[in-house]
This record gives structure tokens, C-alpha cells and sequence, in this order.
């Protein structure tokens, strides 16, 4: 028979062995309304786009120049000024939401446990390292993630799988061995695409959004849901 030792051993091997993969914006903060409405006054009030507040918020995913293309076209505007309106339009997020930040009810236990008991983390998110930067600074995340992957990290964004993909190499962990938190159905998509299971967190999109993902694994409104006492089994 085995001994005590030895099974303790095999228990903490398998719990290295998965992994949690979080989204930033709308996962760890309950921040995509500030991001709506700094997008929508870009894009009306300055770039004079005839675009609703519900158009506005069905194009809000992936990088800021990618969402600048599907709302204007390739040739709109160059790379350099793209750049120069996505770092305007997050001064404008940052400057309202700061009053604001903080993590979603619950993340900060679920945080410090998994830290404590060594799970590996990492962060894929489709923000710029500027955004990035604000909310795990501010809120001294830092210290829990052995990976960070930010849209600077990969040329094509969510739904492509290379940010989560990304992390999975960074953590040295198998795809199906990791699991996405997210809150857009396109970055479940992402997960899905990546081969990876995910939890939905329907602080931005309703539930029935994310119905007909295979890979959802449950839906959360915050990190208090005992559901997640699951994912350590």
C-alpha cells in the first residue's frame, strides 16, 4: 500500500498540475461600463462614428485597433493613430472608473487561497500593458500571476486562442488542465478555441449568452458561489 507520504505527494502533483487563467477587464473588475462609455464618447464625440450605445457595446472585444477597424474600415487610420486613440480613450476610462476600482466580490480570498496553495495563475487579457499596469498595481495583484499576457503579447486577439495558449506555455501546463475565467462571449470562445474549459462571470453579458458554449463549465455572478469549491477537486 501506498504511503501517507506518497499520497500526499500524488494529491499536491495534481494540484500543480492545473491551472487558472483569468480575464482582466469585466473578470477581476466590474469595469466594462466605464469602458463603454469612454468608447462611446470617442467614438461619437470625437470621431463623429453614427453609432449607438448597444452598437458600441456589441464591438467591444479584442484590441482597442481592431475595434477602431470594425467600426471604420482598414484605412481609416494609421497604426501610430490608433495608438494615440486607444491611450486617449483609456485616460478617459482610467480617470472615471479609479474612484471606483476594486476587485469583484469575493476574487480577493479566492486569490490568496490559490496562492497559498500553489496553483499556478496567470492573466490573458486583451488590454494594453497601460490598463494592466492600473489595475494590478493599484490593487497590488501583482505577486499571484506567474504569467501576464496583454495584447502587446500576441497578434491577433480574442476569439483567437494565442493569448490563453500563451499563458498555458508560460505556466508549462497542459491546455485541458487549464481553466479560463471570463466574462465575454467572445473570450469563451477564446477558451473554447484553446481547447480549455471556462467560468463565466455575468457581470457585463447574461447568462444565456454563454448557453451554448460547451466549454462553460457554470456561471457566476460573483467569486462568493460555491460552485467554485469544485474547481479544487
Amino acid at each position: 500500500m501506498p504511503l501517507f507520504a506518497d499520497i500526499c505527494n500524488l494529491k499536491q502533483k495534481i494540484m500543480e498540475e492545473k491551472a487558472f487563467i483569468f480575464d482582466m477587464n469585466g473578470t477581476m473588475i466590474n469595469d466594462m461600463i466605464y469602458h463603454e462609455e469612454a468608447w462611446h464618447k470617442i467614438l461619437t464625440e470625437k470621431l463623429g462614428a453614427r453609432i449607438s450605445r448597444a452598437q458600441t457595446r456589441e464591438q467591444m472585444y479584442g484590441k482597442n485597433e481592431e475595434l477602431l477597424i470594425r467600426v471604420f474600415g482598414k484605412n481609416k487610420f494609421t497604426l501610430a493613430e490608433m495608438q494615440a486613440l486607444s491611450m486617449e480613450k483609456e485616460q478617459i476610462y482610467q480617470a472615471n472608473y479609479f474612484p471606483h476600482l476594486k476587485l469583484i466580490k469575493g476574487l480577493g480570498n479566492f486569490f490568496f487561497f490559490f496562492f497559498i496553495k500553489k496553483f499556478p495563475m496567470a492573466i490573458g487579457t486583451a488590454a494594453i500593458p497601460f490598463n494592466v499596469n492600473f489595475v494590478l498595481d493599484n490593487l497590488k495583484l501583482r505577486k499571484y500571476f506567474k504569467a501576464i499576457v496583454t495584447a502587446n503579447d500576441v497578434a491577433v486577439s480574442k476569439p483567437n486562442p494565442d493569448v490563453f495558449l500563451k499563458c498555458a506555455e508560460l505556466l508549462k501546463i497542459k491546455n485541458e488542465n487549464c481553466i479560463v475565467f471570463e466574462d465575454s462571449p467572445k473570450g469563451v470562445e477564446a477558451a473554447n478555441n484553446a481547447g480549455m474549459k471556462s467560468v463565466a462571470i455575468t457581470t457585463y453579458h447574461c447568462k444565456e449568452e454563454f448557453a451554448h458554449f460547451e466549454n462553460v463549465l457554470f456561471c457566476i455572478d460573483d467569486y462568493n458561489n460555491s460552485n467554485l469549491q469544485g474547481l479544487l477537486i
